[in-house]
């Protein structure tokens, strides 16, 4: 009787036992791998175990690890960090590495030296030990103490050594005589508004760049003046000296004409930063805004979100009139008696600006037959004299140049002077840079 040919399938699959050349299992492949060199083992054809995996640990372990290895002593094992590689291998790395010109020290750029001048009068607090702080990680720093004088024996070697010069209010010229002393000074950086009191015409000739922080200091003039728009037009300053006078109620409404914010006219002369944010703060509530602005065309002014308007027509038109143009040679007393004149009864002049705007002797003149109000930050001159009529007017509310950056207000400065620093020290453009071609527009 024939056998069947038929095998089973594990037969199939890996041979019989006892038939010849039958393929061999597996453990007996990897027996006579061992025994003979006849049969060599292929490694791919033998599965390897699969180590098991270790177990996870907890998350404070996790967390700890890197704390625990930096802490362990020298020479101990850490799970987490691989143990450094021998010495001859390290050695043969470094040789690639040169030969690949890879192996060169790297060091860190010089940083600059910065010199910081300013009178310490006007800047008593103005630079604390947390901006100390910033500034030394941004740059050099010999000496901490302020230049309030080049003068003094110790200007002499920081202004050789200087890079960049901090300055602050109070911060004696910067003329050519000063600059031939500060050979290395490449940026003036200005913690504080206007430059005009100390910059000339020789730093730009030397080609130092000037940045200024008027930009910060335009924040809290335009909320002063703000203030003292909505203040004007519901007639506060007025009534509450009337309040005092009386002490005593009132049909208060029957006072003072209008008092009132709702749809009246405020004009804005000049797009400065301050008037700019000046426009953009009022948009909230229900004014109309007028702008005037000899620089920029009636679509810019537009897109402000003010309406234009000529100095005259905004004159006429205004409730409340709030200047904010630069005091340059042009808008010196471009307030004159012929323009003041225009004012409608019972308007309201708010001058944050500069007095030089504003014909002094016609605006008295004004104020005294208590035609106008006004509301006076800034005067012509500054202080004004004891015996002027201006402390005593009812229509006259004056304030001692406080509108600009006071008390904690101040920071906003030197935190926008360090960020123009780290910018130099970066090489990267200047956000609030003075350029000699806006000299003659900005305040």
């Amino acid at each position: 009787m024939r056998r069947s040919s038929r095998r089973s399938v594990g037969q199939r699959r890996h041979g019989s036992p006892g038939r010849a050349g039958a393929r061999p299992r597996p453990a007996r492949r990897a027996r006579r791998a061992e025994l003979s060199p006849r049969f060599p083992l292929r490694p791919s054809r033998v599965r390897a175990r699969r180590p098991p995996r270790a177990p996870a640990r907890p998350e404070a372990q996790r967390t700890a690890a890197p704390m625990i290895a930096a802490c362990a002593p020298r020479g101990a094992a850490s799970p987490d960090v691989q143990p450094p590689a021998p010495p001859k291998v390290r050695a043969g790395l470094r040789r690639r590495a040169a030969r690949r010109g890879e192996g060169a020290p790297l060091t860190a750029p010089a940083r600059p030296v910065a010199v910081l001048a300013m009178a310490p009068r006007l800047t008593q607090g103005l630079i604390r030990p947390v901006h100390l702080e910033r500034l030394r990680a941004l740059c050099e720093l010999p000496d901490p103490a302020p230049l309030a004088r080049f003068d003094e024996p110790r200007a002499g070697p920081l202004l050789a050594r200087a890079e960049i010069l901090l300055s602050g209010w109070g911060c004696p010229p910067l003329d050519a005589g000063l600059l031939a002393r500060a050979p290395a000074l490449r940026a003036v950086v200005h913690a504080a508004g206007t430059v005009k009191n100390h910059v000339t015409p020789a730093c730009f000739a030397r080609g130092l760049r000037v940045s200024s922080a008027a930009a910060a200091n335009a924040i809290p003039v335009a909320e002063y003046t703000v203030a003292a728009v909505l203040f004007a037009g519901k007639r506060v300053f007025r009534l509450a000296r009337r309040y005092r006078e009386l002490r005593g109620f009132r049909l208060w409404g029957e006072e003072v004409p209008d008092p009132s914010n709702y749809r009246k006219v405020v004009g804005v002369v000049g797009a400065s930063r301050v008037g700019r944010r000046v426009v953009e703060l009022l948009r909230p509530y229900d004014l109309q805004v007028l702008l005037h602005d000899p620089t920029l065309d009636d679509a810019a002014i537009r897109a402000l979100g003010a309406e234009p308007a000529p100095l005259d027509d905004l004159l006429a038109r205004a409730d409340v009139v709030t200047l904010h143009a630069p005091a340059v040679p042009s808008t010196r007393g471009v307030l004159d008696a012929r323009r003041l004149s225009l004012l409608r009864d019972g308007a309201v002049l708010v001058n944050t600006a500069r007095g030089s705007l504003v014909d002094a002797e016609a605006l008295t003149r004004e104020l005294v037959a208590g035609r106008i109000d006004a509301v006076l930050d800034v005067t012509e001159p500054e202080v004004l004299p004891p015996d002027s009529p201006l402390y005593d007017l009812p229509n006259v509310f004056l304030t001692p140049h406080v509108a600009g950056a006071l008390g904690s207000e101040r920071e906003r400065l030197v935190e926008l002077a360090l960020e123009e620093i780290g910018r130099l020290v970066r090489g990267e453009p200047l956000r609030h840079e003075v350029r000699r071609e806006d000299w003659d527009h900005i305040a």
